[in-house]
């Protein structure tokens, strides 16, 4: 053990290059940013459906959910709002921008607020009503997930578990028996 952290420590001297420690340590193997959380983008749809019950115009009530909300989502909300301030129509404001990754959460709004802007429809029941949606689907995922998880649970606990119930509950009980019937003479 000691001459193996006394080569580590002459190889470092004789690389002639200082050690570098990583400012940030990233994850290995990552390709893609990790998904927003569900139930965040749920509460962010709810503050931005309460601003709008309240009477906030549309770009207020986006600039004011903006700052709290994922990053997909708050990106989308700062666009979306930038250009309806700047007099945009709103189909084009709402409209996805190329190359823009969003979930099926931030895409759902984008297609309820152009509908809204072209129907009139009031935006904030369709939010209302989308951020509810959401939180139910996390809780059919968690739930599925959670059935997925005893089925993969439960087969090594019957592997582990059977052959000691065949060992110590049926083995005896049939020993017995035959030795009841073979000592009776039945056979």
């Amino acid at each position: 053990m000691i001459l193996a952290a006394l080569a580590l420590a002459i190889a470092l001297l004789l690389s002639g290059r200082p050690a570098r420690v990583p400012k940030e340590v990233r994850p290995v193997g990552r390709i893609a940013p990790q998904a927003a959380d569900p139930l965040a983008v749920a509460s962010s749809l709810d503050v931005l459906a309460v601003c709008l019950i309240s009477g906030m115009a549309v770009v207020t009530a986006v600039r004011a959910t903006a700052p709290s909300a994922p990053p997909v989502l708050g990106d989308l909300l700062r666009g979306a709002a930038d250009l309806l301030a700047l007099g945009a129509d709103p189909a084009r404001a709402w409209a996805p921008r190329p190359g823009e990754p969003l979930d099926e959460s931030s895409t759902a709004l984008l297609r309820l607020a152009r509908r809204s802007s072209s129907s009139g429809a009031a935006l904030a029941a369709g939010v209302t009503e989308l951020a509810e949606q959401s939180r139910q689907e996390t809780g059919h995922r968690a739930e599925a997930a959670a059935q997925r998880a005893s089925v993969v649970i439960a087969g090594p606990l019957g592997l582990c578990f059977l052959p000691a119930f065949v060992c110590l509950g049926i083995v005896p009980v049939v020993a017995g028996l035959a030795g009841d019937v073979l000592g009776s003479g039945l056979m």
